[in-house]
Parts: C-alpha cells; structure tokens; sequence
C-alpha cells in the first residue's frame, strides 16, 4: 500500500474507531500504558509530546506526573481522536495541555522541544515508523527520552486472525507489517538508525479480558485498526467475519468469557 494511502486508512479509520476506543480498549492496554508511563519516569515540570495520543489514555496520566508546571502537546492523525481529547481537556480545565492532529512523520516542532517523547501503541500503524522515530529523536532536548510500546510477536496475540480475516474481505491489506516491530529485538534498530543511545526493550505477557463474544468483536471491530475496513461491509459480511473471529478466540473461551493473550514491547532511548 502506497504510504500516502495507509496514512489516509489510518486517518478515516481512527475517525471511526474514536468514540468506541476507550471503552474496548482502556483495561486491556493498561498494562502496556502502565509500564511506558513507569519508564518514561516523568519529572514535575518537563515538556513532553504524546505521538499516536488516541483520546489521550496516556496522555493526561503523563500530565498528572509533570503537574501544572509542565506541559503536553498530544497528536494524533485522527481529527475525532483530537476533537475527543480537547473535549476532555476542556471538561477538566486543563490548560496546560493540548491535542493536535499531526502527522508522526512530519510532526510540526522545533528542534530541541520536549524531555520526554512517548508513542503508545501506535507506531505499528505509520507507514515509515523509522521516519517517526527521527521526528521523535529530533524534537528532543539532548538527554531527553524516548519511549514506545507496539505489540509484541504475533505468536503471543491470540486475537491476531482479525488482520486476515478481515484482509480476505477487502482489497488491500489494513496492518501488513503491524506485528514486525514486536519480533524478538526488531525496535532496537530502528531507535539505533534514529540516534538514541542506552536503549533498551522490556515484553510483558498479559490477558486481554471480554465479559462475551460481543465485546471481544465490538473491540476488534468498531473500537480498532480495522474499523473502517468492516464498516464498509453489509451485514452479511460484517456476520461472517464476526463468527470467524469468534471461532478464531474460541480456544481462550472460559465461564467468565475470554481470556485472550497479549504481548506488548516496550522500548526507550535517549537523545
């Protein structure tokens, strides 16, 4: 898929993910926001930009740690995933926080900007992530710190049949690299080509816990990365997708619902 094109699926798919994002996904990232957050050891005061902010899971916990003495700049490619997290800003009155939509490969920065540079789970879906990864290194402070979490291995993702399933359904495929930067040590270079010395990758293995097969699909389906892909779907589609996922996850079926497995990698460096 042409860059250009992924970039406009990323952008038109988030929008359609936007107001289901939270409530599908906010528990079952928390272990891999929990450990960014852990790792990015935020001081009161610092400056700091969240790339790929989403409605800002990552970013007002970020906030809380800098105070009102710091500030935070969150971007995202998503106008919807923007206009959320403001709306939220707003209801909180925060004023020392602001999301905008920018691109994570052409972010719209000075040199020297920020201490810390965070990127939650969203550089699997940028065309060039080495790309994001020199925007992030450059809008740094020297000795300023990067951190990033991505899924881990596709072995260790057992809701990972939703790419394909989905992919057979349509014309071109939605995330084909989006397990790559997961694999054994892969993020190491990226962050090595893009100058961050003292790098260094942490994996944890969780669950990924639905109450029913409805949630499991309303997260994979309306709340993630394939959201506009299955909204262009009829109904007849849209049914025999959701029954081969739900065939796809069977196996972590248990008296409560599903306890799916997950992988995240978590990755930083410093300028």
């Amino acid at each position: 898929m042409h860059p250009n094109l992924q970039r406009r699926v990323q952008r038109y798919g988030w929008d359609k993910a936007a107001t289901y994002y939270e409530n599908s996904w906010q528990k079952q990232l928390k272990p891999a926001h929990d450990l960014l957050i852990e790792t990015a050891n935020v001081q009161e005061g610092e400056s700091i930009i969240d790339i790929a902010a989403g409605t800002g899971l990552v970013s007002f916990r970020l906030l809380d740690k800098t105070s009102e003495k710091g500030k935070l700049l969150a971007t995202d490619i998503s106008d919807e995933m923007i206009n959320i997290g403001n709306n939220l800003s707003l209801d909180a009155k925060l004023k020392n926080i602001n999301f905008k939509r920018e691109d994570a490969e052409n972010l719209d920065s000075d040199n020297d900007a920020f201490n810390l540079a965070t990127c939650a789970l969203g550089l699997m879906y940028f065309p060039e992530p080495d790309n994001a990864l020199l925007e992030m290194h450059r809008v740094l402070k020297p000795g300023g710190r990067a951190v990033v979490a991505v899924w881990g291995s596709r072995k260790n993702c057992g809701w990972a049949e939703i790419f394909p399933i989905v992919d057979k359904r349509v014309n071109t495929d939605v995330c084909p690299m989006f397990f790559n930067l997961g694999e054994s040590e892969v993020l190491k270079y990226p962050f090595e080509n893009a100058g961050f010395k003292d790098i260094k990758i942490q994996k944890i293995k969780t669950k990924l816990l639905y109450s029913s097969s409805k949630e499991a699909c309303d997260a994979s389906f309306l709340g993630g990365p394939v959201a506009m892909a299955y909204s262009r779907f009829d109904e007849e589609t849209k049914k025999s997708a959701r029954k081969e996922y739900i065939k796809s996850i069977e196996k972590f079926k248990t008296t409560d619902g599903y306890e799916i497995p997950g992988e995240f990698v978590i990755c930083s460096g410093i300028k």
